[in-house]
């Protein structure tokens, strides 16, 4: 062989050998990484496998220490239930117990009235004076706060008088933010007033200074310092004038409401108002006589035209359709516009505002006869009306009607009373309005039982929480019985001198558990009726005038069901006496307003009966009681402490002196001695 050849063999036996040795490696490498790969599955396996094992220890001890926490929080609740059942029934039984005691002390007081014993001042019913506390001064100052905002002006300076720690909780200035001057207005005077705008002039945002007619220059001059008045009420202000208006003007520029009616005001302060006044958006000049058309185009075309939402101008005849066409001219974004007492107004003065005002959706037209069905088609075409009041008007019809229950279904009151043109068909088109929630159809003698049907099946049915159907003479039971399976959220019901609404109808009435206000004036409703009318818990508001059927018994047992009732009228229930003033003092010691006029059976003895319990009594009218005489005046003075309105008309047992008398204790008395009114029934 050569040596070539020799080489090439080496070359080849050494390739060789390198394969070997590369496959052997490979071999060794593979087998070794198998065998970490499986020992670290192994590890991994074993970790997982000693982290389940801890877990489960762990959980183990968890579970016994949970089952332990358990028995001791349940041992713990029954303690605190146990507590609490106990302290309740404590509390139950002490309230049980003063309850019964009171009921004790209220039936001996109705026997010795009954005996005619005599009762001395201390023996009045519930008028002890007990423990002297203060209260309000132990609770957080906001709540104390919150409960004296409450309080009228008057109230809130005696409260400062009481003592250091009241001072200072009436001192807060969320308090002094609204004076309303209304209810001494016969008594506030400029050295009054001054003195308190000046205290509160940095923080004041509501003034009401209504009917205020002994101010003058200081107080208008001290308002205009108030830069951060929103809200100012001048109704009925007899010293306003241009001039003090305008002082106020000047400084009070971010008025929002201003309230001007029954003023005389002129032209001027209407200029006034579109310089200086840029943000008002509510404006009242309601039966101010003195300003005219001009005036109603120096607020249109001011500033504050364009903000202006709300604009009452109730009886102020002097503006023609020149004054309502400058109004529309500007006034774009109105929203409200209130027209009653309008005897002038018909569909051309009000065609500029349904034609340049697409945002009107409240108008109210009490009063104003000659409007008729084209005004109310043009209101509608804008499809925003949400309210509608009219009264008194015998031109619009049911097409009128028609026309906003088609086009207008966000509608959602409607009071259109005394419009003896409408029918059924006006509810039925009003039934469509989904969000209708309010309904007034008063003296509409043209409604039946239908109508009525219409309304409560119609998608309005389940939301209506008012209905006022008035002296509508042809409603009947049938009516009631829609009402009671539809109207599911009536509030307030009047079905007053609907004379074919039986007893049958009534207890329907009583079986309406959202009723809290009814009105069942001049309805045959007797003893079975008012029985079955106190199955309602929830009356608050009852009105039985002229139901003469009503005697002690039916007033018994509805007093008996009713406990909670705060206003009831009984005006010329002649069967009442004595007997059922007992049960109700008896039964209903929270009442409010209480109408006995016309009662001609009732005596002192009821009076004492009430004066001796109900204590929260406020208002009472006693005209035409001829058997009350002036010693029932002496218990409602000292036991009725809260009486502000005393009504005693006809009252020939009570003298003029003891009326003169009363007036020292009570607010407002109403008095006369003449004979009694052929329509009191007397004969």
């Amino acid at each position: 062989p050569t040596p070539e050849m020799y080489a090439t063999a080496y070359g080849h036996y050494n390739n060789h050998l390198k394969n070997l040795t590369f496959n052997a490696w490979i071999s060794y490498y593979l087998s070794k990484n198998r065998m970490r790969w499986d020992m670290a599955m192994k590890i991994r396996k074993a970790n997982r496998h000693h982290a389940h094992r801890l877990m489960r220890v762990h959980l183990n001890e968890w579970k016994e220490w949970l089952k332990y926490r358990q028995g001791r929080q349940a041992m713990a609740f029954q303690m605190i239930q146990h507590i609490y059942h106990v302290a309740m029934g404590r509390i139950i039984f002490e309230a049980w117990h003063n309850h019964t005691l009171d009921a004790k002390r209220q039936r001996e007081y109705f026997e010795r009235l009954e005996r005619g014993d005599k009762m001395d001042d201390e023996d009045l019913f519930g008028q002890g004076t007990g423990e002297a506390r203060d209260s309000l001064s132990t609770l957080p100052r906001k709540i104390a706060i919150k409960i004296l905002s409450y309080v009228d002006l008057a109230d809130l300076a005696r409260c400062a008088s009481v003592c250091r720690s009241w001072k200072v909780i009436t001192q807060a200035h969320i308090l002094w933010s609204r004076l309303d001057f209304y209810r001494v207005r016969d008594s506030i005077t400029d050295k009054v007033a001054t003195k308190l705008l000046s205290k509160c002039r940095p923080y004041l945002i509501h003034l009401n200074l209504r009917g205020c007619k002994k101010i003058t220059e200081p107080t208008f001059l001290t308002i205009s310092e108030c830069r951060n008045l929103q809200d100012l009420n001048l109704s009925d202000c007899s010293s306003l004038n241009d001039e003090t208006f305008k002082t106020v003007a000047k400084g009070c520029k971010i008025l929002l409401y201003l309230n001007l009616s029954y003023t005389d005001i002129t032209d001027a302060s209407l200029r006034i108002i579109s310089k200086f006044c840029h943000n008002v958006q509510f404006l009242s000049l309601a039966f101010s006589r003195k300003f005219s058309d001009k005036g109603l185009l120096y607020l249109a075309c001011g500033r504050n035209g364009r903000k202006l939402e709300y604009l009452d101008l109730s009886g102020c005849l002097q503006i023609t359709p020149e004054g309502f066409k400058n109004l529309a001219s500007g006034c774009h974004n109105l929203q409200t516009l209130i027209l009653n007492e309008f005897s002038t107004l018909n569909d051309d003065y009000l065609l500029p505002i349904t034609e340049n005002c697409p945002k009107l959706n409240t108008v109210s037209f009490l009063g104003s006869p000659l409007l008729t069905d084209e005004t109310f088609k043009r209101l509608a075409n804008w499809k925003k009306m949400k309210k509608i009041k009219v009264e008194g008007n015998h031109r619009i019809s049911d097409v009128g009607v028609k026309t906003i229950g088609k086009l207008c279904p966000n509608l959602e009151h409607v009071y259109m009373a005394d419009c003896q043109r409408l029918t059924d068909v006006s509810l039925k088109a009003l039934a469509g309005c989904k969000n209708m929630s309010i309904i007034n159809f008063a003296d509409c003698v043209r409604i039946t039982d239908t109508g009525v049907r219409y309304i409560a099946d119609g998608l309005c049915g389940p939301k209506i929480r008012e209905l006022n159907l008035t002296n509508c003479i042809r409603v009947g039971d049938m009516a009631m019985v829609n009402i009671h399976k539809r109207c599911h959220s009536l509030a307030y019901l009047s079905v007053c001198f609907c004379e074919h609404i039986s007893e049958a109808g009534v207890e329907l009435l009583g079986q309406t558990h959202s009723l809290t206000s009814l009105d069942l004036s001049g309805c045959n409703c007797g003893d079975q009726g008012l029985s079955a009318l106190g199955n309602n818990t929830r009356l608050r508001d009852v009105t039985l005038s002229e139901c003469v059927a009503i005697t002690d018994l039916g007033l018994q047992k509805f007093t008996q069901q009713c406990k909670d009732i705060e206003r009831l009228d009984l005006s010329h229930c002649m069967q009442i006496t004595d007997g059922a003033v007992k049960n109700l003092a008896f039964c209903c010691r929270m009442i409010n307003v209480l109408n006995l006029s016309g009662c001609r059976l009732i005596t002192d003895l009821g009076l004492q009966y009430l004066s001796g319990v109900c204590h929260h009594l406020t208002q009472l009218d006693i005209s035409g009681c001829l058997l009350v005489s002036e010693k029932s005046m002496k218990y409602l003075r000292k036991g009725c402490k809260k009486l502000k309105v005393l009504i005693m008309l006809f009252c020939k047992g009570i003298s003029k002196s003891s009326a003169q008398k009363m007036k020292r204790h009570v607010k407002k008395v109403q008095y006369s001695d003449n004979e009694v009114p052929a329509y009191f029934g007397y004969t």
